[in-house]
């Protein structure tokens, strides 16, 4: 998922792709823990992608709260 694509989704749904991300790097972490993962590349991927999302979910809290700061 590019970074465009992330910031077009609402916080929440932000949220929801943590969440299931989290879930697959869970078993993407036994898999490799049982000898199953042939694809170790997976793993870093989908921390880069967990961090890309909560990185992209904190911008748009900020401006969240920059817009409502003006507005007050």
């Amino acid at each position: 998922m590019k970074a465009d694509e992330i910031r077009d989704m609402s916080i929440e749904k932000i949220d929801e792709e943590i969440d299931d991300v989290r879930e697959e790097l869970m078993r993407l972490r036994f898999q490799r823990a049982t000898g199953e993962l042939t694809d170790h590349t997976r793993l870093r991927f989908t921390r880069r992608k967990i961090a890309r999302l909560i990185t992209i979910r904190q911008e748009l809290e900020v401006e969240e709260a920059a817009i409502e700061g003006e507005e007050a």
